[in-house]
């Protein structure tokens, strides 16, 4: 992988990435993504954001072997504390888990304001973003799913307005937790991620009724049971 070769799933990141974007990769590592944005003209100046030292270092020397130290500021800090206000119309935060993200996006909303676009790729706990997304009046436009290196990986796109559209006419707990676009199109990757999600729940359940339970632990094997339910009624 490279700023003119991206892997897989950064691809999938660039692609949801309008046009004329001042863009902020946020957790940037080397910031190969912000080159290729760059320099595929679909994002005008970028911003490569690293609050650890080594990535924030490979950031700054991919830049510069790219020659584009004029249209990309490499920056080391936590979250969106390395941008101004009003300072990018495009976010992009990739390879991290949902819960993580949400935390982001929380803690930096003051810098969301000229935002148009969130381009979010959640390790894990993609839930966790979407409720962030509904709880703040983000519309999800697009999602896709895809394998690579024998890992699963999910892509957001969202855009402000009316956060509960991509929910009309879906069973709204299993497209908060499935996603929305991706429970429409059930595409064979989607197929594969919720079986093995489905078999490793029951493994936990199983797990949890040999156990003594205290009403914490009733709760917790409820929960387990109700997302059973969910991944069952969308993949049977």
């Amino acid at each position: 992988m490279n700023s003119v070769q991206l892997s897989k799933r950064l691809s999938a990141v660039a692609e949801f990435v309008p046009n004329n974007q001042v863009t902020a990769d946020i957790g940037s590592d080397h910031a190969y993504l912000p080159c290729y944005l760059v320099l595929a003209k679909k994002t005008v100046k970028a911003i490569a954001g690293e609050i650890n030292e080594g990535p924030f270092q490979a950031a700054k020397k991919q830049v510069e072997k790219n020659g584009l130290q004029h249209v990309i500021s490499v920056r080391k800090g936590d979250g969106l504390s390395v941008l101004q206000k009003d300072e990018a119309t495009c976010i992009t935060i990739a390879g991290m888990g949902g819960s993580l993200i949400k935390t982001i996006l929380e803690e930096g909303k003051e810098k969301l304001g000229k935002v148009e676009r969130l381009v979010l790729q959640p390790n894990i706990h993609a839930i966790e973003v979407r409720k962030w997304l509904i709880d703040n009046g983000w519309e999800l436009e697009g999602e896709t799913i895809l394998e690579e290196s024998g890992k699963i990986y999910e892509v957001l796109s969202a855009k402000r307005g009316n956060a509960m559209k991509p929910y009309e006419a879906l069973p709204f707990e299993a497209a908060l937790l499935m996603g929305p676009f991706l429970l429409k199109e059930k595409n064979n990757v989607f197929l594969k991620k919720w079986r093995h999600e489905l078999s490793h729940r029951k493994d936990i359940l199983r797990q949890l009724e040999q156990s003594n339970g205290n009403e914490q632990l009733m709760q917790k094997k409820e929960e387990i049971k109700k997302v059973i339910e969910i991944i069952e009624e969308v993949i049977k």
